[in-house]
């Protein structure tokens, strides 16, 4: 099921209110992590899976990628990608991630960001990004983590006063589509254990190089009193893998 929510009018208006929507990577809380598990970006030839308003893409390229190639299935998030980037070696295609089909070692980097927990099959995608990564390559992704994501309801049990009291986790070995809601719309989210992503990685023909299920650290808490809660349960896994 190839999905594009974001180029629902009302959806798109909403994501774009979001502060990772406005303030770019710096806003989103994931960020610090994924940029640690980057590689050096020196003359790479990059690809972004899901790449969404460009923002790893023209970060990679500040950083001296050679070039990147960003892929997304939402024209609207291309359009406000491309009217965001004043760069030549940025090149943005209108792809399904399901559809990408590049040449063997095309690539030496493979980037996405919180864009494979919609995507049904996940052990595809690990093989087709194997094939285009060039030996010696890497793969950083991000998903919503499978704590988060067993139920899709998505939410804490709440006390007669409000009070968070815990978060549910039920059918987490159901692996499968999640009917979720997200900024008020239903979408489909696709919920693998951690077990089963890191399985389909090795099986690809990766080795896995760092894990993280993102721990909030004190000044992010004190920042950003919410994060208080990814100190309760985990709401990120992020993966890197070199082929």
């Amino acid at each position: 099921m190839k999905q594009n929510s974001y180029d629902d009018p009302g959806f798109f208006t909403k994501y774009s209110q979001m502060p990772r929507s406005t303030g770019g990577l710096d806003a989103a809380g994931e960020w610090s992590v994924f940029r640690a598990m980057l590689p050096e970006l020196k003359d790479k030839k990059v690809l972004d899976l899901g790449c969404g308003y460009g923002w790893h893409s023209r970060y990679v390229r500040e950083h001296d990628a050679s070039y990147v190639v960003g892929v997304d299935l939402s024209e609207k998030m291309l359009e406000r990608a491309r009217s965001m980037t004043r760069d030549e070696k940025i090149k943005y295609q209108r792809s399904a991630i399901e559809d990408i089909d590049y040449a063997e070692g095309e690539f030496d980097l493979v980037i996405s960001s919180l864009a494979l927990h919609y995507v049904g099959d996940f052990e595809s995608i690990c093989r087709k990004v194997y094939h285009c990564l060039a030996s010696g390559g890497t793969f950083v992704y991000s998903v919503e983590h499978p704590v988060y994501t067993a139920l899709p309801e998505q939410d804490w049990v709440y006390s007669e006063m409000g009070e968070k009291l815990h978060w549910p986790v039920d059918r987490y070995h159901e692996e499968g589509p999640r009917n979720a809601r997200f900024l008020d719309h239903d979408v489909v989210k696709y919920h693998r254990s951690i077990a089963t992503q890191v399985n389909a990685l090795i099986t690809s023909g990766f080795r896995i190089r760092e894990m993280s299920e993102l721990k909030p650290e004190d000044y992010q808490i004190e920042q950003d009193p919410e994060w208080k809660d990814a100190s309760r349960r985990p709401i990120f896994l992020l993966i890197a893998a070199d082929k």
